[in-house]
């Protein structure tokens, strides 16, 4: 799901197991399942002894131990799957898999599928789309190679520190230095994808119109490394290993044509001047009337016939024609070739070799501009490596740009990042929400998160309010900083985490047959087995698919395992309308109460969208009823059932007051979702008809209630 793949490998041994696996592997991948192609491979390609042999066959060496990998058996099985299939559709030469790098899963802030999903890293929760993404909102790349590192880099972002720092000094460094800035961009906007380039160029597919853009590209090398001489950050690093790629640049310019076609046997594809047999043959055909007028001329000196002309059928091809009366003048070297009414032809030898030179010119043109052409091209494959090397260091610098150019759009500061384990922001703003809102508009928030006296923050208030977006923006803020991305704040201090989850929204999966309290349970159990005390978990309501108590009581269990386990509890931004829940921080110091602050106005409410300090009673949910369109008859009726709700009150029947016609005027009171029911010997009481008993009964009865009510 995260490196989403167009096609996958499986093992297979009978038609059995492949609509297993396919049908397993659609269920574990959701929407990527349906579209993903799945490719059913005999269960002996993926043997690790045999594929250890393929690759170290592959990589000319003995182990693969100097790749970091050798241990990885499973990952050796599967690369090995992957090169032998790779071999048998692409019918060509490998050559340039140069290595084979292991994901270092241990340096990476692990995002798992769900809560990228909650979080829309890359693509919207509904239908989605890229637009509306973290990755639309930073993408200002100018380079197909930059972009697709953002994307790794925002689904891959780092832990360690010391790299995070290096890559947001050199951010600093761009965004300090805006016309450095302005350069990069405008030289990368001439450069093309590389990377693929090379992989056409490699696999013999490239035409002349690839190689043009190669050239173009190169070109621009020179120019970064001048631009990048006296850079400071990893642009240094970048400048002294930059390979300019000068001798392929030489070579393109010197032989590749501009307005070279796409097709690779028209011709047009040589420049003039690279190669000397080339300009011969293109000569005779741009040069052949003016070269037949040329011969023509010197055989009527030679021979003194003036009306003798040369001429062309596709039968005898070309000719010399004499008159009748000029036939005592010819030439002993013409040999007859036909005979005419009032004239004869001839053929000499110096026109039959000019007759051969011209007409075999255009085929031999044809071909040698493809051999040449394909000679071009392999040299260019055989420096595969050093493309590939020169992409990945346009890849960074395009990468560094594109979020200098970010954070001065934005005015996003650069985040401190530590091995602490408080997370600090200060007036942080929802990246993607901000871009959408004219300017001035998005209310900013702050979050402090520690493992002191701050760990788990109970965000209580209505339905958007904002709840979702200081949680989620907190969730992106500290993703952002570890990519090595200025963040959306007016200051941040993060803590590295190993780990972001997310409880966010409602969802069922039918694929799976599961509701969306069970989903909700699945992610929740996730969380619970696999948080650490270096995680971030960001939870939107917990227990609202199941009924009042069952789902209170999960959250308060839940709340309560975050701040006590191991003994350290986990940072955790928890918003619910269980306003029971704030009652936990009379029982943890390390839980705080916040809310989203609202205005009562007129029977409605206004969002402050402001978090402040102190729990809430009210979630408002009427009011925002109101707000979306619901009739005010129901809304009317809505609020007198909520008074009789919290007023706890009954009939003398016991039954609720809630379906009463009128409502009771009593002032309204939170919720108390934990009262007790009606005592049994009341409810007993209640339920008598004393006139229907008889003495001897009610004094049993009498016995009866009051054994009950010692029981109780």
């Amino acid at each position: 799901n995260r490196l989403q793949p167009a096609e996958l490998l499986i093992a297979e041994d009978n038609a059995e197991d492949t609509t297993k696996a396919r049908e397993k592997m659609q269920a574990l991948l959701g929407p990527l399942g349906t579209e993903l192609c799945l490719t059913g491979r005999s269960a002996r390609h993926f043997n690790v002894a045999e594929a250890r042999l393929l690759l170290c066959e592959h990589f000319k060496t003995t182990s693969l131990a100097g790749f970091g990998c050798d241990h990885l058996t499973a990952g050796i099985g599967a690369a090995g799957a992957l090169l032998q299939y790779i071999s048998e559709t692409q019918k060509t030469s490998l050559a340039h898999i140069e290595k084979i790098t292991p994901i270092d899963l241990a340096g990476i802030l692990m995002v798992d599928d769900s809560s990228r999903r909650n979080l829309e890293l890359v693509q919207t929760i509904i239908g989605g789309g890229r637009a509306g993404s973290l990755l639309a909102t930073l993408d200002y790349t100018t380079t197909p190679m930059g972009a697709r590192l953002l994307k790794r880099s925002i689904l891959f972002p780092l832990r360690n520190v010391e790299q995070i720092e290096k890559r947001l000094e050199t951010v600093a460094w761009l965004v300090n230095d805006q016309p450095l800035c302005r350069q990069l961009t405008e030289l990368l906007s001439s450069v093309y994808d590389l990377e693929r380039l090379n992989s056409r160029i490699v696999l013999q597919s490239a035409n002349a119109r690839d190689l043009t853009a190669l050239r173009v590209s190169l070109a621009q090398l020179p120019h970064l490394q001048d631009a990048l001489q006296n850079a400071g950050g990893l642009l240094a690093d970048i400048a002294a290993n930059l390979d300019d790629l000068a001798d392929l640049h030489d070579l393109l310019e010197r032989s590749i044509r501009d307005d070279a076609p796409v097709g690779l046997r028209e011709g047009k594809l040589i420049r003039s001047g690279y190669n000397d047999e080339l300009d011969e043959l293109v000569s005779i055909l741009q040069d052949g009337r003016s070269l037949i007028a040329s011969l023509e001329a010197k055989e009527r000196q030679k021979s003194g016939i003036a009306n003798l002309k040369i001429g062309f059928n596709r039968v005898f091809g070309y000719y010399l024609e004499v008159s009748k009366a000029q036939l005592d003048k010819v030439p002993d070297t013409y040999i007859r070739k036909q005979t005419l009414a009032n004239a004869e032809r001839y053929i000499t030898e110096e026109l039959k070799a000019f007759e051969s030179k011209v007409l075999g010119a255009e085929e031999k043109r044809l071909a040698l501009e493809y051999q040449l052409f394909s000679e071009i091209r392999q040299q260019i494959a055989e420096q595969s490596s050093r493309i590939l090397n020169t992409a990945a260091h346009i890849a960074r610098i395009d990468f560094f740009s594109c979020l200098a150019r970010t954070a001065l759009l934005h005015n996003y500061t650069r985040p401190e990042v530590n091995d602490g384990d408080a997370i600090i922001i200060s007036e942080g703003r929802h990246p993607v929400i901000e871009k959408s809102l004219p300017a001035g508009r998005f209310v900013p928030n702050d979050v402090v998160l520690n493992q002191t006296d701050q760990e788990v923050m109970i965000i209580t208030g209505p339905n958007m309010a904002g709840k979702s977006t200081i949680l989620r923006q907190t969730a992106l803020i500290v993703l952002m900083a570890q990519m090595g991305s200025f963040v959306p704040a007016g200051s941040a201090v993060i803590g590295a985490v190993d780990r972001i989850f997310t409880r966010v929204g409602a969802m069922d999966d039918l694929r799976k047959a599961q509701s969306t309290f069970m989903v909700e349970m699945n992610e929740t159990a996730n969380i619970l087995n696999n948080a650490t005390e270096r995680s971030l978990v960001i939870l939107d309501e917990i227990g609202r698919g199941t009924s009042t108590y069952d789902g209170l009581s999960i959250a308060w269990a839940v709340a309560e395992d975050l701040v006590t386990k191991n003994g350290k509890g986990v940072k955790t931004l928890f918003a619910t309308h269980y306003h029971e829940l704030t009652d936990l921080s009379r029982l943890f110091e390390r839980v705080k109460n916040f809310n989203i602050a609202v205005r009562e106005w007129n029977d409605s409410i206004i969002f402050l969208h402001k978090l402040l300090p102190g729990g809430t009673s009210r979630s408002y949910g009427i009011q925002v009823a109101a707000l979306a369109g619901v009739p005010q008859r129901v809304i009317k009726r809505a609020g007198a059932i909520l008074k009789n709700i919290e007023s706890g009150e009954f009939t003398r029947q016991g039954s609720p007051r809630i379906a009463g016609p009128q409502p009771v005027s009593a002032a309204p009171s939170q919720l108390e979702l934990f009262a007790s029911p009606p005592h049994p010997v009341v409810q007993k009481l209640t339920e008598l008809q004393p006139d229907l008993l008889s003495p001897l009964e009610a004094l049993q009865l009498l016995f009866q209630l009051k054994e009950q009510a010692n029981d109780q």
